[in-house]
């Protein structure tokens, strides 16, 4: 622990005041009873009385109110040597004195000392020094922790973090795969920098921008990039640190953010995870939080009140935009809602471009290669892609990464760690063919995803895995694809079925009956791919206490959803009569297959498809895996 003269001082400092208080009640002390300590001896009040009556009293010194004496006598035992005596007088003695002025011994009175009130006042004061003193250390040492007690006077002062020029580290150039979020946010530190540029044909800053986007594809690296380019004061906070279990503390926390930055506007202001303050007001059963509603109420009124802001930009990112109050929405608070959405396959390649900069990698490796093979990978998963790949590097003690810990980074990311093989018996086996029917129909079926590899190493909950790999981007997907997609969903039960017979289905289809299930009613109720027509039947529900129904509302008749499950019945069935089909049909070269996949345990697409192409004529052909 570091050394600090400070608070060494504040800590000797009260204890160098008693110190003091007792060194001088010590010292009057001392001087006061000096003449009583003085007598080493007791002498009885009757002893006193006789060498009073034999005039052996030379000198008479009253303490305490006459309640003690000092005496000076004559003592015959020591060769009539002066000695000195304590004597205890009685309370009612006024003859004494008579007696005394009688024989005309010296006389001389000591007045009492009010020594006990002196005490009784310092040991009052020293505990609540001693208190006082240690609450004032205590707040010293606190004052600098967000939240101390040393700041509990602070709780209504805004929490945002400012940096009058922010150093992020981060510019444009390092954020990659969001091209179009980029040039909206340029313009904006264009503005920021040359606004002449833009006042001179009558245009207007920008109140506030939202960006919106799911998890991980680079909002507040956005945000960072503006802080470094701007070269303005910047404020960034989240959203959850307005509202605290104060009333009101919320909004006044909005009302001093917004005063500090019309001190320094022009400004950014960013606001992390603004659902968290600005949701939908009113929303659930008997309206919402109130305190969130005040401070969403005054957050709104400072972006765009009475008064109104000159000069800043606020800026919030949000994976939540359908649950955002609308009065958050409108122009002249958000003007600008730019959605950050997961890269295609060239910003996969530039994200990837981006953290290959400070990673060992070697000759072979293909970036492109990688991109193609992660569709729907946003920034976050990218770099921590190429992360795993060089933690697999350094433990497997190799100098670059190479393409099989990029190929063992993808599966782990995906699908989970790698687990223990299974030993050679019924189960391994029926695992295999279970995933050979996946990857036979994703072979043969034309509208289907071409396979990338067939593994038994179990990743996760998954005992085996089949990996399809797409060989364009997919924006739009159509009812042959769609299809093509649930029979190879249901080629691993299919295989099971027309193998090992009905009686020895088992239930690894679980997650693809799922998916199945899902795609066939999607395909009839949202997209009009069946017999009832191009009707959306179902729309998507929202969540309860979001200023949604309590209640889910039928949007169709029951007649209606009769047919519905009819269709979806009627889909399933027909895709599952086509993959048990086409496993029958290539018998041989699955169990060829499953042989082979047994002793090798991984299959590469290329070797798969070399094999099925030996037995039959291939079909000319995003990231799916099913999993048992």
């Amino acid at each position: 622990m570091k050394f600090s003269w400070r608070v060494a001082l504040l800590w000797a400092l009260p204890l160098l005041i008693i110190g003091f208080f007792l060194w001088q009640g010590a010292f009057s002390g001392s001087a006061a009873s000096m003449g009583q300590n003085a007598a080493n001896t007791r002498m009885t009040y009757g002893r006193f009385l006789d060498y009073l009556g034999a005039d052996r009293v030379t000198s008479v010194d009253l303490y305490e109110g006459g309640r003690t004496a000092i005496v000076e006598a004559v003592d015959p035992e020591l060769d009539n040597r002066v000695q000195r005596w304590r004597v205890d007088l009685p309370g009612n003695a006024p003859e004494l004195i008579g007696r005394l002025r009688e024989a005309g011994i010296n006389i001389d009175a000591h007045p009492p000392r009010n020594d006990g009130a002196i005490w009784g006042v310092l040991g009052n004061l020293l505990f609540p020094v001693l208190l006082i003193g240690g609450l004032f250390l205590l707040f010293r040492r606190s004052s600098n922790v967000p939240g101390g007690p040393g700041q509990a006077m602070n709780f209504g002062k805004s929490r945002a973090r400012f940096m009058m020029e922010a150093k992020t580290g981060i510019m444009f150039d390092d954020v990659a795969g969001i091209e179009e979020a980029k040039e909206e946010l340029q313009e904006v530190v264009t503005f920021l920098k040359k606004p002449e540029r833009f006042t001179a044909v009558g245009a207007r800053i920008p109140k506030g921008v939202l960006l919106i986007g799911p998890p991980g594809t680079g909002k507040t690296l956005l945000a960072k990039a503006i802080a470094g380019e701007a070269g303005v004061p910047f404020f960034s906070i989240s959203g959850s640190e307005f509202v605290e279990m104060f009333v009101g503390v919320g909004a006044s926390r909005v009302r001093d953010l917004f005063k500090k930055a019309k001190e320094n506007a022009p400004c950014i202001i960013f606001i992390d995870e603004i659902d968290a303050v600005g949701r939908q007001r009113g929303a659930g059963i008997g309206g919402g939080n109130d305190e969130r509603e005040q401070t969403l109420n005054q957050l709104l009124t400072e972006m765009d009140g009475f008064e109104g802001n000159t000069g800043i930009i606020v800026i919030a990112a949000t994976n939540r935009a359908d649950v955002l109050d609308s009065a958050l929405l409108r122009p002249g608070r958000f003007d600008r809602q730019i959605s950050v959405d997961p890269p295609d396959i060239k910003g996969r390649l530039a994200v990837l471009k981006v953290h290959a900069r400070n990673k060992k990698l070697a000759e072979d490796i293909s970036l492109e290669a990688i991109a193609r093979r992660t569709p729907g990978f946003t920034g976050a998963d990218l770099a921590n892609l190429l992360n795993e790949a060089a933690i697999l590097t350094a433990r497997r003690r190799k100098e670059a990464v190479t393409m099989l810990e990029i190929d063992d980074a993808v599966d782990r990311v995906i699908a989970g760690m790698e687990g223990t093989p299974l030993v050679d018996s019924k189960s391994k086996r029926l695992i295999a063919y279970h995933e050979l029917g996946h990857a036979i129909i994703g072979t043969l079926v034309k509208d289907h995803d071409p396979v990338q590899k067939v593994t038994l190493i179990p990743r996760g909950q998954a005992q085996g895995l089949t990996w399809f790999t797409p060989n364009e981007e997919q924006m739009l997907i159509s009812r042959a694809q769609l299809l093509a997609r649930i029979t190879g969903a249901l080629g691993g039960r299919a295989a099971e079925d027309v193998i090992f017979g009905d009686a020895e289905v088992t239930t690894g289809a679980g997650n693809d009956l799922q998916q199945v299930t899902n795609m066939a009613r999607q395909m009839v109720t949202r997209f009009g791919m069946s017999d009832l027509g191009p009707l959306s039947l179902e729309s998507q529900q929202g969540e309860v206490f979001l200023g949604r129904d309590w209640m889910t509302r039928a949007e169709y008749s029951d007649k209606i959803a009769s047919r519905i499950d009819a269709q979806v019945r009627s889909i399933v069935e027909h895709c599952y009569e086509d993959a048990k089909r086409i496993v029958r049909d290539n018998r041989v070269v699955i169990d060829r297959l499953a042989d082979l996949l047994i002793d090798k345990e991984t299959l590469d697409g290329d070797e798969f498809r070399q094999i099925v192409s030996e037995y039959t004529t291939l079909p000319d052909k995003e990231q799916m895996a099913y999993q048992i």
